[in-house]
């Protein structure tokens, strides 16, 4: 199978696809060593009529539950309502309380399925600044529906507690007041700038060492409340650094969508599970890549997962907060949803050339599952989209 991609010198060239088998129906029920959160896109519904940039797209709602029943089939458990799902970025906290909801109701009649999901302060107005009581009574509101529904929390970084907190004192007390009201233990959630340049300087320091510092404070203050954190800071080192800190109990959740086959694998310094927006466009292989860790055959593992990598850096890369359109493009070739058509209309947040670039990096590390699918609904993209015919 072949068809024309653009490059990046603005010439075009035929491009011969390296996996053409299809693996449409891989494996289901592996079993991980690591604990393994993939954080879900969600399917909007283009034909229903609704405003793109309103924060309340419609979704489709069967689709979007059946791509967490796949992650469930291939072993992962669910970041729900993440920023994957676009909360923030097309996805307001009323479609996410929903989305929640929904999910946790759909988990339950899904044998072995569990997820966690995403409480933040996203429904206060970005554009005034609120006091530290608001933030409190945010979170303590989106925790509410989140544990009344059932659910466990994700405790997400708050962009109206990094406009609001003057000290690292504040941090320890908004995070004291809700975490010690939580009806179950709490995943903590470090998001860096380069996913979202309204969280710079949180934990109250610009100096990393400093900011690990509060965060140490609050997991001390609370043993047996915080399950683990998620850091996606972009820099294995201070990952390992933090999770050489953390006390016994609580487990690191990588984050790292550049550095995570090496930081799942471990070394001296210890082991790190995931939490991971990366898993959702890369499940199967993915799954393969963890149950060989499973059976500690660790150069099978590295083999499977280290060639994803080169895909995750292309879909993180700068402005970074835009990976999602890639996440979803590559839902629509797989044949996840018959459409490439994202809240907020962040499909157009990347280039033709990233698309292409998406294309051949998925091809190269096995994750274009329906290769055939793939080609005609890349070819009829690019014919669209740039005027490239094959």
């Amino acid at each position: 199978m072949k068809l024309v991609l653009p490059n990046s010198d603005g010439a075009t060239a035929p491009y011969n696809l390296k996996h053409t088998e299809s693996n449409a129906a891989p494996e289901a029920n592996f079993s991980f060593n690591r604990v393994a959160y993939a954080a879900a896109h969600v399917v909007t519904d283009p034909s229903c009529n609704y405003e793109p940039w309103s924060g309340a797209p419609a979704i489709d709602w069967d689709r979007t539950l059946a791509f967490r029943s796949y992650l469930y089939g291939l072993g992962f458990k669910v970041a729900e309502a993440m920023d994957t799902a676009q909360r923030g970025m097309g996805v307001g906290w009323q479609t996410a309380a929903e989305l929640i909801r929904r999910s946790i109701a759909h988990a339950r009649t899904v044998p072995g399925a569990d997820l966690a999901c995403g409480a933040g302060t996203d429904h206060l107005d970005d554009r005034r600044r609120h006091g530290l009581s608001d933030v409190i009574n945010a979170y303590r509101e989106q925790f509410e529906v989140v544990e009344s529904a059932g659910g466990r929390v994700i405790m997400m970084a708050s962009r109206a507690l990094c406009a609001a907190a003057r000290s690292p004192e504040d941090y320890l007390n908004v995070y004291d007041a809700v975490i010690s009201e939580s009806r179950n233990k709490v995943v903590l959630h470090w998001l860096g700038e380069a996913f979202d340049a309204s969280l710079a300087r949180y934990w109250g320091s610009s100096d990393i060492h400093a900011a690990m510092a509060t965060v140490l404070e609050v997991i001390r203050l609370h043993p047996g409340k915080i399950e683990g954190i998620k850091i996606s800071l972009l820099n294995a080192e201070y990952e390992r650094e933090l999770r050489a800190q953390l006390p016994e109990g609580v487990r690191m959740y990588t984050g790292d969508d550049f550095n995570y086959g090496d930081l799942i694998a471990g070394d001296s310094t210890g082991i790190s599970h995931a939490l991971l927006g990366i898993f959702d466009p890369i499940a199967p292989v993915a799954a393969r890549a963890l149950a060989d860790l499973a059976r500690n055959d660790i150069d099978a593992y590295h083999r499977t997962m280290a060639p994803t990598v080169a895909l995750s850096r292309e879909l993180f890369r700068a402005p970074t907060q835009y990976y999602k359109a890639g996440v979803v493009f590559l839902a629509w070739l797989n044949g996840h949803q018959d459409h490439f058509s994202m809240a907020g209309g962040m499909e157009s947040a990347r280039s033709v050339l990233h698309y292409a670039e998406v294309f051949r990096k998925a091809d190269a590390c096995g994750v274009l599952i329906r290769p055939e699918l793939a080609v005609q609904r890349m070819a009829a993209f690019l014919s669209v989209h740039a005027g490239i015919g094959q």
